[in-house]
């Protein structure tokens, strides 16, 4: 088997913090959940970022595995030294120092390198420290679609909302059906429908992230977090909503009054007289409202479009104005 360097697994100096390595280790996880990153290489990945957690985060698993010495490269075959293997669930190492191991279901999440150093942990997934219910992924905080994305107690978990353009603005509350994670007597993970009401909070946008406290797996939080639906009429832009507008070349000349459509129902906009296409015309408070109780804008874009085809009177008319006209649209 191979010698796995814990260190450079995680990317941390072999004299790092308790602190720095979970750092290291909820950010890689972040990048390479399988739920998440959807290359080939991830799952492996991520197993292997878990395992090298397992060992550092564990003041006893560490200093057992730093008695191999720091100069073991990675890759390197690796044979352990003699009373290393065979561990069942706890057993004591050199100098007395007792060791307690948790992980997954019969070891088959952790590579032969850790079981060399630490024994068959299959009677011993729910035994010693109790990592609760023997889930090898369970300081993993954030994502949700898999067993292997939650652990049975005090477990986030996240999950998108797309709402309407309407509904963000209306902000009654939603109903959302999930499916949440429930551990099993057997300490496995199963996934069960669940209901929640959520109100959506003044202000809230796409990417806004609402909590529901004590809503994720065994009283964890369930993050939520908002999309907005693209929209046939409407971009959004923060709390400002952007519009196009149609004019006939007519109502850009002379001027009109049109009716554009605005979160409270259609607003008159007044079109001044020589309006030119790419014009940006603001109705002030229109738009959606913002965190502090004030509202966005809406922006009515102007676009000249012409009658296509053109009736034979429409032409005519056309002609005549091109033959009377002396106005030059590009210089001479």
């Amino acid at each position: 088997m191979k010698y796995l360097d814990y260190y450079a697994v995680l990317g941390v100096p072999r004299d790092a913090s308790a602190d720095a390595i979970k750092k290291a280790f909820r950010k890689l996880a972040r990048e390479y959940h399988p739920d998440v990153n959807k290359s080939p290489a991830a799952e492996a990945r991520f197993k292997e970022i878990n395992e090298a957690n397992e060992v550092l985060s564990d003041p006893e698993k560490r200093k057992r595995y730093d008695a191999l010495g720091a100069n073991w490269k990675t890759g390197q075959d690796f044979t352990p030294p003699p009373g290393w293997g065979g561990f069942e669930g706890a057993s004591s190492g050199p100098g007395g120092i007792r060791f307690e191991f948790g992980g997954g279901p019969g070891g088959g999440d952790f590579s032969d390198f850790f079981s060399s150093l630490f024994g068959d942990l299959g009677g011993a997934s729910r035994a010693g420290r109790g990592r609760r219910g023997g889930n090898p992924f369970a300081d993993y905080d954030g994502f949700g679609g898999g067993e292997e994305a939650f652990t049975p107690r005090g477990q986030d978990f996240e999950a998108n909302l797309t709402l309407s353009i309407e509904e963000l603005y209306s902000r009654e509350p939603k109903t959302v059906a999930l499916q949440v994670p429930v551990v099993q007597p057997d300490g496995t993970v199963a996934h069960r429908p669940k209901t929640f009401h959520v109100r959506i909070p003044p202000g809230a946008a796409d990417g806004t992230r609402i909590r529901l406290s004590g809503q994720g797996a065994g009283g964890g939080n369930l993050y939520l977090n908002l999309r907005v639906a693209p929209h046939p009429v409407y971009a959004l832009h923060g709390c400002d909503l952007d519009v196009s507008v149609p004019l006939a070349p007519w109502e850009a000349v002379l001027g009109a009054k049109v009716r554009i459509p605005t979160p409270d129902g259609a607003a008159t906009l007044t079109i001044p007289s020589g309006s030119q296409g790419g014009t940006r015309l603001r109705l002030a408070g229109k738009g959606l409202p913002d965190k502090h109780g004030s509202r966005g804008d809406v922006f009515a874009n102007l676009r000249i479009v012409v009658p296509h085809p053109p009736t034979a009177k429409e032409r005519a008319l056309f002609e005549q104005l091109a033959r009377e006209s002396t106005f030059q649209p590009r210089p001479r």
